[in-house]
C-alpha cells in the first residue's frame, strides 16, 4: 500500500527522488501520466495496464471515450527508477503540472500523484473544511 505526503524538489536535470519505501512497493518500471486537476500519476506497470484495459473496453466510438485515452495515454511515458531512486519527469509532464521546482509527492494506495507544491496547499486549502461532507458523500 502506497501511503504518506512526501515534500522534494526537482534537481537542475528534472529529476525527482522517490522515498524508498514508496519506490519498492512500485517496483523497478513504473508509467508517469497525466493525472486529474493538474497533477501527475504513477503507476506500477502492470496496475496502469489494469487500468488502460478498463477505459479500453468503452466503445471508441463514443468522443468522449477518445478524448479522455488521447489526454491519458498521450502524456504517459515509462521511467525506470534510478539508483537514487529518482526518475525524470518530462517537460510536457511537467508543464501539465506546472511543476517548476518544489513538489509534493502523494502515496495513495496503489498509485502516487505528484503535485507542484503550491498547487498542492492551494488543493488542501480549498477542500481540507469540507472533509467530512466529502466522506458523508463518498459513503452514503
Amino acid at each position: 500500500m502506497l501511503i504518506g505526503e512526501f515534500h522534494h524538489n526537482l534537481d537542475s536535470k528534472s529529476r525527482l527522488m522517490i522515498p524508498s519505501k514508496l519506490a519498492n512497493e512500485l517496483g523497478c518500471e513504473v508509467i508517469l501520466a497525466r493525472g486529474f486537476e493538474h497533477c501527475l500519476l504513477v503507476y506500477p506497470k502492470a496496475k496502469w495496464e489494469e487500468v488502460v484495459s478498463k477505459f479500453a473496453e468503452n466503445p471508441i466510438t463514443k468522443s468522449d471515450t477518445r478524448k479522455f485515452m488521447r489526454i491519458l495515454l498521450s502524456g504517459a511515458t515509462f521511467c525506470r527508477f534510478d539508483s537514487q531512486n529518482r526518475i525524470c519527469i518530462p517537460s510536457v509532464l511537467k508543464d501539465y503540472a506546472g511543476i517548476n521546482k518544489e513538489v509534493a509527492v502523494l502515496g495513495l494506495d496503489d498509485h502516487l500523484e505528484i503535485w507542484d507544491e503550491s498547487s498542492y496547499r492551494a488543493f488542501l486549502d480549498e477542500n481540507l473544511e469540507y472533509f467530512s461532507e466529502i466522506a458523508e458523500k463518498i459513503y452514503e
